[in-house]
């Protein structure tokens, strides 16, 4: 569905016609979509992006995690919209040299 909605950006309505092309229960997806229950995890990330800074799609964040303590992250990069190839491999690069390699 992911692939298939991002390749569809000018035609997402109606959301069932996406179910029926790849072979979903249609009904089953559209009591997903209208119970609503979903809504609020979607809600909290999109919360969470915007705290990050995030303002719209693409947004990337490039960090390393802290070796004390895996769920904390380190030396974070916040990428906003599309970047070039170079970008990113600079600042990986970079994210790699702090960890001595």
């Amino acid at each position: 569905m992911h692939h298939r909605l991002f390749e569809q950006q000018r035609a997402l309505e109606p959301w069932s016609s996406h179910a029926q092309a790849l072979g979903l229960d249609v009904s089953s997806f559209e009591q997903c979509l209208v119970s609503g229950r979903h809504a609020p995890a979607i809600r909290k990330d999109m919360s969470e992006a915007q705290k990050a800074g995030a303002t719209g799609t693409p947004a990337f964040v490039i960090a390393r995690t802290d070796p004390a303590d895996p769920r904390k992250a380190r030396g974070i990069v916040f990428l906003k919209g599309a970047q070039p190839y170079a970008r990113f491999k600079a600042e990986i690069e970079q994210a790699l040299a702090a960890l001595g390699k």
